[in-house]
């Protein structure tokens, strides 16, 4: 059972001693620290960590927004870790995965995060519905990807993030959203 943090500053100037400061006292056994902006998929190190931990493992963040850059990634990122047995401790919201108030918190975080999306997805349905009305809305081709499970699967193992997976594939976020639902449809089905 290790005890791992993970680090992140978004600029090479930026100095990262306050988040380690702040989670010294949890005895962490294996830090993963790097200097990337939140905003890149590309996040060496986190995918590390990712890979690292197993079942039992904590990690420990000084704040979610070390972890990721809005709440639909936060909550696939503590999904996958809860899927693998792995806790999350967020020492600035003080929420623990482990816990139920930590997940009550997570909980209400996904709840507003869900009505969001729903809103958007409502304006952009209207505002589809506008564009075909005056002819101006042709809608995107149809992307295939044969044996799309086998990828979802290794994804639902690795625990790596959604942008990671789709920039394997080639894909878009949305685009791969939209697969990841149609798959577990058709799983539904089945």
């Amino acid at each position: 059972m290790a005890r791992v943090a993970y680090v992140r500053v978004s600029t090479v100037e930026q100095n990262e001693a306050r988040q380690k400061e702040a989670l010294e006292k949890y005895q962490i056994d294996k830090w993963f620290e790097e200097k990337v902006s939140g905003k890149s998929a590309d996040r060496p190190e986190l995918q590390k960590m990712l890979e690292y931990v197993r079942e039992g493992d904590t990690v420990y963040i000084h704040d979610f927004s070390r972890l990721a850059r809005n709440t639909k990634d936060l909550l696939e990122m503590v999904e996958g870790l809860e899927k693998r047995g792995v806790t999350l401790i967020s020492n600035k919201e003080n929420i623990d995965t482990s816990t139920p108030t930590g997940k009550l918190m997570l909980t209400m975080i996904g709840a507003i995060a869900e009505f969001e999306r729903q809103n958007l997805l409502e304006s952009q349905r209207e505002g589809i519905a506008i564009a075909k009305r005056e002819g101006k809305y042709k809608g995107g081709k149809a992307v295939d990807i044969p044996d799309f499970g086998k990828y979802y699967e290794q994804y639902m193992r690795r625990g790596i993030t959604k942008a990671k997976l789709a920039e394997e594939l080639k894909v878009s976020r949305p685009t791969l959203d939209k697969l990841i639902r149609e798959y577990r449809a058709g799983k539904a089905v089945e």
